[in-house]
């Protein structure tokens, strides 16, 4: 069953640049190990809700944009041997400059797909 994982951070906007290149090595290194799509998207439109919203879930502070990722798997067993050697590749650690943005920060989970449509 195909699967997507979705990342939500916050990045401060003066690393906007930083990220954008951090992301494009990383997005190359998943498709590597077989994601079909990776789509790092900045914020343009994300509004502060009153009780649940997007800057809140990643506690966006000021000067901050808040991110998102979501990365395409033809399956969860492909991500998961995928993910492993990525994350234990010399190329992410390369890609993934430290203090980039607060890792503690993110939220992220992974999801069988439901419904997709095309237009």
């Amino acid at each position: 069953m195909s699967y997507i994982e979705t990342m939500l951070a916050a990045v401060p906007a003066e690393n906007k640049d930083a990220y954008y290149q951090s992301a494009e090595k990383m997005a190359a290194l998943f498709c590597k190990y077989g994601a079909i799509r990776v789509v790092e998207s900045w914020g343009v439109n994300v509004p502060e809700g009153e009780l649940t919203s997007m800057p809140k879930a990643v506690d966006r502070q000021a000067g901050e944009v808040v991110i998102s990722s979501i990365i395409f798997w033809p399956s969860r067993e492909i991500r998961d041997k995928a993910f492993e050697k990525v994350m234990s590749s010399s190329e992410a650690r390369e890609a993934m400059p430290m203090g980039l943005f607060d890792t503690k920060r993110i939220i992220f989970g992974g999801f069988e797909i439901m419904v997709d449509c095309k237009g």
